[in-house]
């Protein structure tokens, strides 16, 4: 097959390959007689407006003959490039001529199949500019056509290249021409049918470059006028099919407009009346059949070159193998892509070129179309041996027929979607995918859960949910920031992953909650629940164990909630009930799990209810302190505890070993702290003018999110100053557990509130921590003995033991000891013998409001 006929053929197939027919044949017999309103603007020789105002040019004469052939009337509407554009998309025209192709506007526009025309743009310059490449573009003055396809073209190249390229968007062909001739701009881009018939009038000259090659259409607004350009690509069809139809013989009025005037040069031969006249015809027919030829050569090469450079700028790699599957044809695209040049490819088959397995996945494909005569597209990941890099590319084949519907070659078309297919995965794991830890996010565990869920109802197996979450989370973030808190959940999720089977799915359902879906597990229910409670009890060990976080050890457990498939009918009940198993655990004491079962419905709307009420509280004042007096051993009064007491209306009195976890946990206990040092401050302030009580102090306990709040010290200070209470009066009472996290942090706030004046007490001493290096480096004054020490002295050596080494502990440090808990006469006594010095318990009083405090008491037995 001559190589032109090749290039025709496989640019028919690239562009068929393409373009999808939009109407049926038999809705074009709607437009007869229709007013059609076509868009002109200035383009010549490919469209423009003739002295009657109709459209002509190239794409207008074509136009003018369908629609004299079709019965229709032409309204021309004169505007510019853009203005054209605008009306187009706005319905107020219905075909706008000469408009290129692109994917862009493929989703704003509507195109029929077959293109009028082809063309290319070049760079016009004055004589003085030469131009070898698109790179010396740099730094000049661009006038080009704004929103045409050169305009983007050149805009996307100067932005991967990072070129300079000023561009200057003009109206028309012509204002960039004259910007050009009159020295303000350096450069003007057009098309090559616009430059050959104007660049001369301007004194322009064409610089050699061609890029940007285009196929153009007539256009409607997307959806619209469909059945006229199916019409419009029927007479192109017909048209193109035949060298001597009105389609070739526009082209050539409008790009050749000289040829006409050789026409009579035949005519002087016929009137010779010499001799020698025959001979002479004989020696011009020859020369001019010669000449003919060769022009006819030149032009055939000529139009290879155009298809040539067409395939080779097209955005797909285009090829063609013969029946045993060598290489007949390759653009630049498939060159590069083996880092060959054509010549060395065309006439080898893919093992040259490809690895093995992508060799064995080609041939299957290539023999459905050469041997089947099928038409296929398919995704081919691709393996290079040139630089051993896998490519994913769309690729559609084609059968090539001789006239008798023998199949000689394939054509093939691959576009390379690497990047898309990298796109795709990332927008998949965006949207499927924790960012920070790559575990399933809500969405993805959503889709899971339902699909478990359904099949453990069809084939009666049973499954389960862990709600996992991790306790006093937010203290961590508090205290040492937040990125420390993002590397423990990291780190947690790697945990978790590593106890699980390939069938689960551990995802991070927001925070610091994580949740396990454990699909198909025994039928039998008290087998699943077996095998799950031995998974919880694992994941809680393995959460227990310390977290390194970058210069600190950290140790956090996490509370557990489970609820099996058979607790629930819907996948959202599902997940509620494992939640309120969860919020059980908690409420038991954290670090524990909790399997669902009816009765957590009720304690989690009692919990519900007292929250409510807490929040209510907060805001109506129902809160009191009650104060429990702490005595000297030679009988007086050196202070009290404050305690917090709430009467609800409707809950009655609530125990504050109830409601102050839950205050923790929602965040109140914030502002009900507050409320608290505000009042104990203000009754300070009160008995410093009662003599018999201005000495006294009072103990107030702090929660860990008081000691870790930020504002806490000037919150402190602030009080102090409003209320006018002695600060050396105030006695903060911290727990071991609040020194775990951020020593360094919790000695700085009590040296600041230290230099105030404020002491410290450091409660439940000997339960906890007991850190000796750190005792010996916090400012405390005080240590409290707790009353589990207390209750069993009389019977147990160790408590004994434990409480003599406080007391010496105290001793050696300086520090005050108080004994809390004393109930009996005999405890008292027993105290005393091992030499404590302060003591506190209902054997001395009991809490009670201020108003019933009394300030004496006789010393036990």
């Amino acid at each position: 097959m001559p190589r032109i006929t090749l290039l025709l053929t496989l640019l028919m197939l690239t562009v068929q390959g393409f373009l999808p027919t939009m109407v049926t044949a038999a809705e074009t017999s709607q437009l007869n007689n229709r007013q059609l309103v076509v868009g002109i603007y200035q383009n010549p020789p490919k469209i423009t407006v003739s002295a009657g105002g109709m459209p002509t040019g190239i794409f207008g004469d074509l136009l003018t003959q369908i629609a004299m052939q079709e019965k229709w009337q032409l309204k021309p509407v004169s505007c510019d490039w853009a203005y054209c554009l605008e009306l187009l998309n706005s319905g107020d025209i219905d075909i706008l001529p000469d408009v290129a192709f692109s994917k862009e506007r493929a989703q704003v526009m509507s195109f029929h199949q077959t293109p009028a025309l082809y063309s290319w743009s070049r760079l016009y310059s004055l004589a003085d500019n030469q131009i070898a490449n698109l790179s010396d573009l740099a730094g000049q003055q661009v006038a080009v056509l704004q929103g045409s396809s050169q305009y983007l073209f050149l805009q996307n190249y100067s932005q991967q290249h990072q070129l300079d390229i000023k561009l200057q968007g003009v109206k028309s062909l012509q204002a960039a021409f004259n910007l050009v001739a009159a020295g303000q701009a350096d450069v003007a881009v057009a098309n090559h049918l616009f430059g050959e018939v104007r660049a001369a009038e301007f004194e322009l000259q064409a610089n050699p470059l061609r890029f940007d090659p285009v196929e153009l259409f007539y256009a409607s607004a997307h959806g619209r006028n469909l059945q006229t350009l199916a019409t419009i690509d029927r007479y192109l069809r017909q048209w193109q099919a035949e060298p001597q139809s009105y389609y070739f013989q526009t082209i050539n009025r409008w790009s050749k407009p000289g040829l006409a005037a050789n026409a009579n040069v035949s005519r002087l031969l016929l009137w010779s009346g010499i001799s020698g006249v025959l001979f002479i015809l004989i020696i011009a027919a020859l020369f001019w059949y010669q000449r003919r030829s060769i022009l006819q050569l030149n032009r055939l090469r000529l139009s290879e070159d155009r298809l040539t450079t067409i395939l080779n700028s097209v955005d797909a790699h285009i090829y063609i193998k013969d029946k045993r599957s060598r290489y007949q044809y390759v653009n630049h695209k498939i060159a590069a892509l083996f880092g060959r040049s054509p010549e060395q490819i065309v006439g080898h088959t893919d093992d040259m070129f490809f690895d093995a397995k992508t060799v064995s996945r080609l041939q299957v494909n290539d023999e459905r179309v050469l041997s089947g005569g099928e038409r296929i597209v398919e995704e081919e990941a691709n393996t290079t041996i040139n630089d051993n890099k896998e490519r994913v590319f769309l690729s559609v084949k084609l059968p090539l027929r001789h006239a008798n519907g023998e199949i000689y070659a394939l054509c093939g078309i691959s576009t390379d979607v690497t990047e898309h297919k990298q796109n795709q995965a990332a927008i998949h794991q965006l949207a499927f995918y924790d960012a920070l830890t790559s575990l399933p996010n809500r969405r993805l565990l959503l889709e899971r859960l339902e699909q478990a869920f359904s099949l453990a109802g069809r084939v009666s197996s049973q499954g389960a949910v862990l709600f996992i979450d991790l306790d006093h989370f937010k203290d961590l973030n508090d205290t040492l920031g937040h990125a420390v808190g993002d590397e423990l959940l990291s780190q947690a999720a790697r945990r978790l992953s590593d106890q699980l089977r390939k069938s689960d799915t551990l995802a991070r359902f927001g925070g610091d909650e994580f949740v396990i879906l454990l699909p198909e597990l025994q039928p039998r229910a008290d087998l699943a629940g077996q095998r799950v409670e031995l998974l919880a009890m694992k994941l809680m060990d393995i959460l227990s164990q310390p977290f390194q976080l970058a210069e600190h050890a950290y140790t956090i457990s996490a509370s557990i909630g489970i609820a099996m498939f058979s607790d629930a009918d819907t996948v959202n009940e599902l997940l509620q009930r494992a939640d309120l198993a969860m919020y059980d655990a908690k409420n038991q004491g954290r670090c524990r799990y909790s399997f669902y079962n009816s009765k957590l419905q009720a304690r989690v709307l009692a919990r519900s209810a007292m929250l409510n009420g807490l929040r209510q509280a907060l805001t109506e004042q129902q809160f009191s302190l009650h104060f429990q007096l702490q005595y000297h051993r030679e009988g007086h009064v050196v202070g009290a505890e404050v305690l917090l007491r709430w009467n609800d209306p409707e809950l009655g009195s609530v125990s504050p070993a109830e409601f102050i976890p839950l205050a923790e946990d929602c965040g109140l206990i914030l502002p009900i702290g507050a409320w608290v040092l505000q009042q104990s401050c203000q009754q300070l302030a009160d008995w410093q003018h009662d003599e018999q009580r201005s000495g006294w102090h009072l103990a107030v306990n702090l929660s860990v999110r008081q000691l870790h709040d930020p504002n806490f010290v000037e919150l402190v200070r602030d009080t102090l100053y409003h209320s006018g209470a002695n600060p050396k009066n105030l006695v903060l009472e911290l727990t071991e557990t609040q020194l775990l996290q951020d020593i360094e942090a919790v000695i700085l706030k009590m040296q600041q509130l230290g230099a105030l004046g404020i002491r410290f007490s450091l409660d439940d001493f000997g339960t906890g921590y007991s850190s000796l290096s750190y005792l010996k480096r916090l400012p405390l004054n005080q240590l409290k003995i707790d009353g589990s020490f207390v209750r069993d002295l009389l019977v147990d050596p160790s408590d004994v033991a434990i409480i003599r080494t406080i007391l010496a502990l105290g001793n050696s440090l300086e520090l005050e000891v108080i004994a809390e808990g004393v109930e009996t006469v005999a405890q008292y006594q027993a105290l005393c013998k091992l030499g404590c010095q302060q003591f506190q318990g209902y054997l001395l009083g009991r809490p009670a409001p201020v108003a019933q405090l009394s300030g004496q008491a006789q010393r036990p037995g």
